[in-house]
């Protein structure tokens, strides 16, 4: 004989006085703590996750609640048998709907989806709701295991949110790379890990690494760059072209530039996770010409002669 299942107001720790609000709430406050999608290493989450649904749906629904606590229906939503009054021709008692009629308190499929998310109408747990025979649930459907990869993305990925990720040897899955990502963040690729026979398929663990770019380095949201330019733009001023994750922009070096300042180029950086972008920070390096130019060293000479004099 199979012993009943324990009382359903131990279960969500009410007592017989609590009302619909109540039961409501320690329900919702249960199932979010022992949901197997946050207990996923802690195998007897999923027992007690099954067994506070089974008892919500007794208290949850106002006609069976009153089944219970009149003696009429176990733990398990049977009915208890005394005879063959109160049957109709399906040997139930009257008025009870079975596991799908809450009234007024609010089904725990509705309330989860409220709590976890999913559209639809449905469970957003799949068939981990579904019903059997006399209000009996089916075990959770198993889950595939999670599979790590490792991603290298540069830094022009970073600014489009987007990358391309080998899964295996001949999967390769696009996959969003959020505004802030930073070197050794985890991405969960929900469903693209190993797959199971009428299961749920584990996820994939992505961990980023981000390549040094050949001309920039990232601090933050920002991006640097060492721009070369030519003494005669330094002492001049010029024009130059600046290079960016995008396409070049032209930047204005004012006159008699040193090397000891930065010019901002504004909203050119990296995506932020606040909105917007950061910016390109451009340090002037003052670089004199590869090849020996004569005319720059009589200049030179003859400017060092009047510095002298002077």
């Amino acid at each position: 004989m199979v012993p009943d299942m324990r009382d359903p107001y131990n279960i969500l720790g009410v007592d017989k006085s609590s009302d619909a609000k109540q039961i409501k709430s320690a329900f919702r406050k249960l199932a979010k703590k022992y949901h197997p999608d946050t207990n996923q290493e802690n195998s007897k989450a999923k027992e007690k996750f099954s067994e506070i649904n089974s008892a919500y749906e007794i208290l949850g629904d106002k006609e069976k609640k009153a089944q219970f606590d009149r003696g009429e229906i176990d733990a398990e939503g049977k009915p208890k048998f005394t005879g063959f009054e109160g049957f109709g021709g399906g040997g139930q008692p009257r008025g009870q709907q079975g596991f799908g009629g809450h009234q007024g308190f609010g089904g725990a499929e509705d309330i989860l989806s409220q709590i976890f998310g999913g559209g639809g109408g449905g469970s957003p747990f799949g068939d981990q709701f579904q019903q059997g025979n006399m209000g009996r649930r089916t075990a959770p459907p198993q889950k595939g295991r999670d599979i790590k990869a490792f991603a290298r993305i540069t830094l022009e990925d970073l600014a489009r949110g987007k990358a391309q990720v080998r899964l295996g040897p001949d999967r390769t899955v696009a996959v969003s790379i959020p505004p802030g990502t930073e070197e050794g963040q985890v991405i969960r690729l929900k469903g693209q890990g190993e797959k199971v026979a009428a299961g749920i398929a584990g996820d994939a663990l992505v961990t980023i690494s981000i390549r040094p770019h050949e001309s920039f380095k990232r601090q933050g949201d920002d991006l640097r760059i060492d721009l070369p330019i030519g003494l005669e733009d330094a002492v001049l001023g010029a024009k130059v072209r600046v290079p960016t994750l995008t396409g070049a922009v032209s930047l204005t070096i004012p006159a008699w530039s040193n090397s000891d300042g930065a010019y901002r180029i504004p909203k050119k950086g990296l995506p932020k996770k606040s909105g917007g972008h950061g910016d390109i920070l451009v340090y002037p390096r003052i670089a004199l010409p590869k090849k020996k130019d004569d005319g720059l060293i009589a200049l030179m000479k003859s400017w060092k002669s009047e510095k002298v004099k002077s």
